[in-house]
């Protein structure tokens, strides 16, 4: 019992050194996985979300657009929140402006 627990008083530090090197050691694999993270995930969708904004707010009347359910037409109405969009001659439809997912590519491109 004796020797266990000389051996137990051995492998720790001395008295004063808390191992505050340890301890970083410690935390080191959660800060290198955040920072992956954050490069992998956070900062593209932070990005793609700004764009995505952006473009929300540069809609203008003749942007060729498609809805997040899939309908493509042609803008002919903005409001702050309600996107008129013109699907087929004479029929329009008012989408809110959060529901527009992106402008369609012109033929040219």
């Amino acid at each position: 019992m004796t020797e266990m627990l000389q051996t137990i008083v051995a492998l720790a530090p001395p008295q004063g050194q808390e191992g505050g090197w340890s301890e970083l050691m410690t935390f080191l694999p959660m800060i290198l996985i955040f920072v992956v993270f954050y490069f992998l995930f956070i900062a593209p969708a932070r990005k793609k979300q700004k764009k995505h904004s952006e473009m929300l707010e540069s809609l203008k009347n003749g942007d060729r657009v498609i809805t997040s359910g899939g309908i493509h037409g042609t803008v002919v109405g903005v409001t702050d929140t309600v996107v008129q969009v013109r699907i087929a001659e004479k029929i329009k439809i008012d989408v809110s402006r959060h529901a527009v997912a992106g402008l369609q590519a012109s033929p040219e491109e």
